[in-house]
C-alpha cells in the first residue's frame, strides 16, 4: 500500500479496518468513521476514486463499490465535473447507516425543541446582562439553580435540601468527581457488564474494577457482601433503573438489599440514575434508602436532550458534601452558564416536564415496537434501549461486521465487559432514528441478523 498523503481528505484511508469482510465494506466503514468523528466535514472533497485505488493498491471497482455504498448511506454526494464531497447531514436524512448504538432520548413528538430553545434563550438574554451571564459562576451552581435541581429530583429522591444538590457539567464530570474521592489503588465493584465510562475513569484514576455476579434482577446482594468481605472495596457503582447495557430495572426489594449490603460493609454507593424520570412511578432511589452513603447522579441528557450537558449530583448526608463540591470544581470548574440558565428556566416554568412527557410517549411507542419486532428483547416499557441475549459462542467482532454490512451501528457486550466472564448480547438503542418507520426497518434487520441460520460463531 502506498503512503497515505497528509492532506485531511485522504488521511481517512489510514482508518481502513483490518480483518475479514469485503474490502469495499471496510473502506466505506473507514469513510463513515471519519465523518462520524469529525475528521471529515460537510463539504470536504474526497480524492478521485482512481487516486484511492492507486494509493491502496486495489482494483478501481472496489473503490467504486465503496463510494456507492457511502453514497447509499447518505455520507457523500457527487457533483458532475467537480468531484465527490462529504454530504451535509439534514435532521431528517436517514439514508445513511441507522445508529442503534448511541443512547439518546427519542425526539419528542408534538414539540419543537429548537423553538423552545430559541424562545427560552431569547428570554434569558432579554432579562440578563450578557457579560455577567457569561462570566465565571460559583462551582456547583447558584442557590436558585440548586432549588430547580431539587425540584427535578423530587419524584425520585423525595424532598432533598437544595443546599445538597450540586449542578455539574454532565454526568461524566460528576462521576469523575465522585470516583476521584476514592483512594488510589482502591476498588470499585460493578456488574459484569457496565457503562464503559466507568471503566475508563477507573483506569485513569488508578482504581481497580471488580465484577460482581448479577442475575435477572440486577447485582446479587449476597455476592456483593462476599466481595466486600474479601476485597474491601471503596464503593459499588450501580445503575438501578434500565441498567446500561442490560436494561434491567431493579425492584424495590433488590434496591433495599443492596443498600443494606453496602451499609453493612461500610462502603459508598455511586448511583448513576439517568433514566428514572422516564418512569411515571419510579422505584425509590438508593439515595433515599441509604442517604448517608449514596452519591446520586442524574443527568438530563438521557431523558430530555443529549445537548443538555447538565447533571445533578447529590452527595451523601454528612461530611462528604464539602469534599464532593471541591472535587467537582477540580474536574469541571462550573457548568456552562447559558445552558444551566436554560435548564433552570425550563424546570421553573414547567417546560421541562412537558418535554419529558413528550419523550416518555415516544419512548414507550418505540419500546413497544421493539417488543413487536424483536423476540426476546429485554427492558422496561419506558426504556430507551433494550438488551438482546446472544449465544455465548457468537463472536462479537463478526456480529459487528455483519451489522455494518446491513447498514446498522450496534454495540456488542465486549464494549461493556468489566471482566472476562460476562453475558453475550447486543445493546440496541431506540432513540437515534428520527422516525419510527426507520427504526422498524432497522430492528427488522437486526432480527434477520440474529435469526439467520448461519450463526456468526467463532471458527476454529
Amino acid at each position: 500500500m502506498a503512503v497515505i498523503p497528509e492532506h485531511p481528505t485522504a488521511r481517512w484511508l489510514a482508518r481502513l479496518p483490518t480483518g475479514g469482510g469485503p474490502l469495499y465494506v471496510r473502506l466505506a466503514e473507514a469513510l463513515a468513521a471519519a465523518v462520524r468523528e469529525g475528521e471529515l466535514q460537510a463539504g470536504d472533497q474526497l480524492p478521485p476514486q482512481r487516486t484511492v485505488a492507486d494509493l491502496l493498491g486495489v482494483d478501481l471497482t472496489t473503490v467504486t463499490r465503496a463510494y456507492a455504498a457511502a453514497r447509499a448511506r447518505g455520507l457523500i454526494e457527487g457533483a458532475v465535473g467537480r468531484g465527490t464531497f462529504v454530504r451535509s447531514a439534514a435532521a431528517a436524512d436517514e439514508a445513511g447507516r441507522v445508529d442503534l448504538s448511541m443512547l439518546l432520548p427519542p425526539p419528542p413528538q408534538g414539540m419543537s425543541l429548537a423553538g423552545l430553545l430559541k424562545e427560552t434563550t431569547a428570554a434569558i438574554l432579554d432579562r440578563t446582562d450578557a457579560a455577567r451571564l457569561m462570566a465565571y459562576h460559583p462551582g456547583g451552581g447558584s442557590l436558585g439553580q440548586r432549588i430547580a435541581g431539587a425540584a427535578w429530583l423530587a419524584p425520585v429522591l423525595g424532598e432533598v435540601a437544595a443546599e445538597r444538590v450540586l449542578v455539574a457539567p454532565g454526568a461524566q464530570a460528576a462521576l469523575a468527581a465522585v470516583l476521584a474521592l476514592a483512594p488510589k489503588g482502591g476498588a470499585v465493584v460493578t456488574e459484569p457488564l457496565v457503562y464503559p465510562g466507568v471503566l475508563t475513569l477507573a483506569r485513569q484514576l488508578g482504581l481497580r474494577v471488580i465484577a460482581c455476579p448479577a442475575d435477572a434482577g440486577g447485582m446479587d446482594p449476597e455476592a456483593l457482601a462476599r466481595l466486600c468481605a474479601q476485597e474491601k472495596p471503596a464503593a459499588v457503582y450501580l445503575t438501578p433503573t434500565t441498567h446500561n447495557p442490560t436494561a434491567v430495572t431493579m425492584d424495590a426489594d433488590r434496591r433495599r438489599a443492596l443498600a443494606e449490603a453496602a451499609r453493612a460493609a461500610g462502603i459508598w454507593i455511586v448511583e448513576d440514575d439517568p433514566y428514572a424520570r422516564l418512569f411515571d412511578a419510579p422505584h425509590p432511589a438508593l439515595a433515599s434508602l441509604a442517604p448517608e452513603r449514596t452519591f446520586h447522579i442524574a443527568t438530563l441528557s438521557k431523558c430530555l436532550s443529549p445537548g443538555l450537558r447538565i447533571a445533578y449530583l447529590v452527595p451523601p448526608k454528612g461530611p462528604m458534601a464539602g469534599p464532593t463540591a471541591e472535587s467537582l470544581r477540580a474536574v469541571g470548574q462550573m457548568p456552562a452558564p447559558l445552558m444551566t440558565a436554560v435548564v433552570t428556566a425550563w424546570i421553573r416554568e414547567g417546560a421541562a416536564e412537558k418535554l419529558l412527557a413528550a419523550v416518555r410517549r415516544e419512548a414507550r411507542a418505540r419500546r413497544a415496537l421493539a417488543a413487536e419486532v424483536l423476540a426476546g428483547a429485554k427492558g422496561a416499557a419506558e426504556g430507551v434501549h433494550v438488551w438482546l441475549d446472544l449465544p455465548p459462542a457468537w463472536d462479537a467482532a463478526r456480529v459487528h461486521r455483519l451489522a455494518v454490512e446491513r447498514g446498522l451501528s450496534l454495540v456488542t457486550a465486549d464494549a461493556f465487559a468489566a471482566g472476562p466472564e460476562h453475558p453475550n448480547g447486543l445493546r440496541i438503542a431506540l432513540g437515534g432514528p428520527a422516525k419510527q418507520a426507520v427504526l422498524r426497518q432497522a430492528l427488522e434487520s437486526v432480527a434477520g441478523l440474529v435469526g439467520q441460520s448461519s450463526s456468526p460463531q467463532i471458527t476454529v
